[in-house]
C-alpha cells in the first residue's frame, strides 16, 4: 500500500483537472453545435490524464536524474530525489505510460474516424507521437526545453490549441471558428500554471542552471508577465462571450473570476517561494472552473 502511495504522488493527481480543462471545453461545444458522441469524450479524457501523467513522471525523472530537484527547492519532494523510486525504476514507468498512451491514442483514433478519413487518422497519429515526445522533452535529455525558456510556449500551444481545438475536431471533423478564443484562454491559464511553478522555484533553478521564463524574467518581472497572463486571459473569455452570445447562461463562466481575481491580488503581494507555492492549487483549480462553467454555458 505505502508503494502504491509513492507512485500515486509520482503521478501528481493535483496537476490531472488542469490537463483535461481544454478536453471539457472542446466537448462542450462538440455537444453545442451537434457533434458530440460520449465513447470519444472518454477516450479523449483517458489520453490526456495518461499524457500528464507521462510529463510528469518524466520531469520527475529529467529534474531528479539532472540534480535540479534537490534541497534548495521548494514544494513537495519528488520520487526520484527522495531515493525511494530509483532513476531505473521511474525510466521503467516511463516505458509502460509510453505504451499505455499509445494503445488510448490508437484506440481514440480509431473511435473517432474508424476506417474513414484516412487522412485525419494519420494526422493525430503524428500528434501523438509529438505529444508524447513534448511530454518527455520538457526535462529529459541533454537538449530538455524546460531548462531553454521554451516550456511556456509548448504549454500554451498543448494545453490551448491542441488540446480545445484537436478534441474538438475529434467529434465534429472540422474547424470551427467558436474555439479559437477558449483555446488561447485556457493555453492562457495553463502558461500561468506554469509560470507560477518556476517563480517558486527561481532561487533552486538558477543554481541548477535551468533557465526557465521566470530564471530570465526575475521575480518582479515574472509576477508582471503572471498577472499579463492570468488578466489576458480574463479578457479573452469576456470577449468571447460578448461575440458569441446567445443567452445569459454564457456568462456562467464568470463565477470563475471570483478565485481568479483573489489569485491576482495574492500573486501582488507575494514575495517568498512558498507564496507562489500555495496558488498553484488555486489557479489550477480555477482554470479548471472556469473551463466547465464556460463549456456548461453553452450547453444549457
Amino acid at each position: 500500500m505505502e508503494r502504491l502511495k509513492l507512485w500515486f504522488s509520482a503521478f501528481r493527481l493535483r496537476t490531472l483537472p488542469l490537463s483535461i480543462s481544454g478536453i471539457v471545453i472542446g466537448s462542450c461545444f462538440a455537444v453545442y453545435n451537434g457533434f458530440f458522441n460520449p465513447f470519444i469524450f472518454i477516450v479523449a479524457l483517458l489520453v490526456t490524464l495518461a499524457l500528464q501523467i507521462l510529463s510528469n513522471l518524466a520531469n520527475d525523472y529529467g529534474d531528479g536524474t539532472k540534480g535540479t530537484d534537490n534541497e534548495n527547492r521548494v514544494g513537495p519532494m519528488r520520487a526520484v530525489q527522495s531515493g525511494k523510486i530509483t532513476p531505473e525504476q521511474m525510466f521503467d514507468a516511463l516505458k509502460v505510460n509510453v505504451m499505455v498512451v499509445i494503445f488510448l491514442t490508437v484506440l481514440l483514433i480509431y473511435t473517432a474516424f474508424g476506417h474513414r478519413y484516412f487522412f485525419y487518422s494519420l494526422f493525430f497519429f503524428a500528434l501523438g507521437a509529438v505529444s508524447v515526445y513534448a511530454a518527455m522533452k520538457y526535462t529529459m535529455g541533454d537538449s530538455a526545453y524546460g531548462y531553454r525558456g521554451l516550456g511556456d510556449i509548448y504549454v500554451f500551444v498543448f494545453f490551448g490549441f491542441v488540446s480545445v481545438v484537436g478534441s474538438y475536431f475529434l467529434f465534429a471533423k472540422q474547424l470551427d471558428h467558436i474555439v479559437v478564443l477558449p483555446a488561447i484562454a485556457v493555453g492562457l491559464l495553463s502558461v500561468g500554471v506554469l509560470n507560477l511553478n518556476n517563480m517558486r522555484d527561481i532561487a533552486s533553478d538558477k543554481l541548477s542552471n535551468k533557465i526557465t521564463t521566470a530564471v530570465k524574467l526575475g521575480k518582479e518581472k515574472s509576477k508582471i508577465y503572471h498577472l499579463f497572463l492570468v488578466i489576458s486571459a480574463m479578457v479573452v473569455g469576456l470577449v468571447f462571450a460578448l461575440l458569441y452570445y446567445t443567452s445569459l447562461w454564457n456568462f456562467l463562466f464568470l463565477i470563475a473570476y471570483l478565485p481568479l481575481a483573489l489569485h491576482i491580488k495574492n500573486i501582488v503581494i507575494a514575495q517568498a517561494s512558498s507564496d507562489f507555492d500555495s496558488q498553484l492549487k488555486v489557479l489550477s483549480l480555477s482554470t479548471f472552473l472556469f473551463s466547465l462553467l464556460l463549456g456548461i454555458g453553452y450547453v444549457l
